[in-house]
């Protein structure tokens, strides 16, 4: 079983960065792959970026490429990603998600099988 937390969410204004976190109760024992996701009021949720275990692979969609950075420290059990020049329509919940996977790469499709509770992230002037 891996728990994870989210924490970082906040108020910002437009052009403004913010880092989320997201612990993990245990990471170093299995293979995990993380990824980012969020989800705005009535839209789908949507993926956003991922990275292996022995971080060494990174992936992003495209909405969020160049702004978004993903990154992790598994000897503080923990993902990161930092995120910059953030606009309005990245105000959503943000979640983070791992699935057991020693693979050299992460895809967003993949069936990620554990969850965060979520952090609210609100982009607004």
């Amino acid at each position: 079983q891996l728990r994870l937390v989210e924490s970082g969410g906040s108020v910002v204004h437009p052009g403004g960065s913010l880092t989320l976190t997201c612990e993990a109760s245990k990471f170093t024992v299995d293979y995990y792959a993380i990824a980012w996701f969020r989800q705005a009021p009535g839209k789908e949720r949507e993926g956003l970026s991922c990275i292996t275990y022995k971080n060494d692979y990174t992936a992003y969609t495209d909405s969020v490429k160049g702004r978004f950075t993903i990154s992790r420290d598994n000897a503080k059990n923990s993902v990161y990603l930092q995120m910059d020049n953030l606009r309005p329509e990245d105000t959503a919940v943000y979640y983070c998600a791992g699935i057991v996977w020693p693979g050299s790469i992460c895809r967003l499709s993949y069936e990620y099988n554990y969850w965060g509770q979520g952090t609210q992230v609100t982009v607004s002037s």
